[in-house]
């Protein structure tokens, strides 16, 4: 045998000794067998976030959730998957769990203080296209404002005014106060109100304004129109007439028959009271 065969046998038998190769051995089997676990877990864990996601898509729109609310939670449910899985990935390397679930939940605690008015707008939000007291289209009013709602988002709200402005009203305010919405039912009723003089016929004015309302093509019989007398104003009384029409007829119906009434009253000799001054002089002998 050879000096540098010699040399070889003396230089493993010094590593064999020394103790070298077991905590080589064991750091191999000890690591490399977690990080095929890991990658194993990451690759399964990836497979089974997408199919969750699918099945999660599907469930929310056969319970027909709005679009925007859709992709929100989608997104969520995703991230949250996601973080899951680094986190158990995490802990097959021998990562502390605690470790990282301090973080998140200091990272929660500065985003929630941070984001404190935009948290309570996508809260706003949420109840908004779950509970769905109005949708695109209807015609509402709220937080001071009325229009037609044109986009509902998760933070905020988007109107179109009768002028055709663009108001964005945040959603904890629509949340967190009364609305109207107008667009809710089919039909609605208005209350027109007719003055007449205290010197006017007031049965022949009420049946005059009766009969106009049951002869306007867009005032609906059922419910039946009525008119009443609904106050003693200071220059005579003050007919309501009650009458009902369809939702998008409502406006049209209105004027129209404002100006039927005026017309009616005036042929039918039925005087409009208004506002006037008299003045009585007495004079002494």
């Amino acid at each position: 045998m050879g000096a540098e065969g010699s040399w070889g046998v003396i230089d493993a038998r010094f590593f064999l000794r020394r103790g070298f190769v077991e905590p080589i051995k064991e750091f191999a089997l000890t690591y490399l067998g977690r990080a095929v676990l890991g990658v194993a877990i990451w690759i399964i864990g990836r497979k089974l976030i997408g199919l969750v996601l699918t099945l999660l898509e599907r469930r929310l729109a056969k319970v027909h959730i709005d679009e925007s609310l859709r992709t929100f939670l989608g997104t969520m449910a995703q991230v949250a998957l996601q973080v899951l899985l680094v986190i158990t990935v995490a802990a097959t390397f021998g990562i502390e769990i605690t470790t990282f679930a301090a973080i998140v939940g200091a990272a929660s605690l500065a985003v929630g203080l941070a984001f404190q008015g935009s948290l309570a707008n996508f809260a706003g939000g949420v109840l908004i296209l779950l509970l769905k007291p109005f949708k695109v289209g209807d015609y509402i009013e709220a937080a001071g404002y009325s229009g037609t709602v044109r986009e509902i988002q998760v933070f905020h709200t988007v109107l179109q005014t009768p002028d055709n402005q663009k108001v964005i009203i945040p959603n904890s305010d629509l949340s967190n106060a009364s609305a109207i919405n107008y667009s809710a039912y089919d039909t609605r009723r208005a209350t027109v109100k007719v003055p007449i003089s205290f010197d006017s016929d007031f049965k022949r004015a009420k049946e005059v304004v009766r009969q106009v309302a049951e002869n306007h093509p867009l005032i609906l019989q059922e419910p039946a129109p009525a008119v009443v007398m609904g106050e003693l104003g200071d220059h005579g009384p003050v007919l309501y007439a009650r009458v009902w029409a369809q939702r998008s007829d409502y406006w049209s119906m209105y004027f129209d028959f404002l100006e039927q009434v005026k017309d009616a009253l005036e042929e039918a000799d039925i005087e409009i009271p208004y506002n006037q001054l008299d003045v009585h002089v007495k004079t002494q002998a």
